[in-house]
């Protein structure tokens, strides 16, 4: 190995395990549901369903120890979260696009918030793919 070749070696990241993740996603996680205004419920059920006291530690400590799924769930969020963003000028209508009915093949009539309540992580991917194509 070069010397060169160690150097990028060495600049390359590392992987980076999910409890290193888990804070700063759950720190995101509960500021983005405060500013969708979700009940607690809701915020359960996007996480996949936590125990009530599993979930409420989290809420408290604004960190602990996540899975997989939750983690998953949660990237999945914070890039719906974006995309609204950049699709809407103004964050106010960002934030309440999540609530209103749709009238989009994918929603039926009923709102992107709705299809992402379902528990099932595929929903969260399928809104997030539909706003990426959105934004093009």
């Amino acid at each position: 190995m070069t010397a060169h070749s160690t150097r990028i070696a060495e600049a390359a990241p590392r992987y980076t395990s999910p409890d290193t993740l888990a804070d700063p996603a759950l720190r995101a996680f509960f500021n983005l549901t405060e500013q969708w205004k979700l009940r607690i419920a809701d915020q359960r059920k996007l996480l996949g369903d936590p125990p009530e006291s599993t979930f409420y530690k989290w809420k408290r400590q604004q960190g602990g120890s996540l899975g997989r799924d939750t983690l998953e769930r949660i990237s999945y969020l914070l890039g719906i979260w974006k995309s609204l963003q950049i699709l809407f000028p103004d964050p106010a209508q960002a934030d309440t696009w999540l609530h209103q009915p749709n009238t989009a093949p994918l929603f039926g009539g009923h709102s992107a918030m709705e299809r992402m309540l379902s528990g099932n992580v595929a929903d969260l991917y399928v809104v997030r793919q539909y706003l990426d194509a959105q934004r093009g």
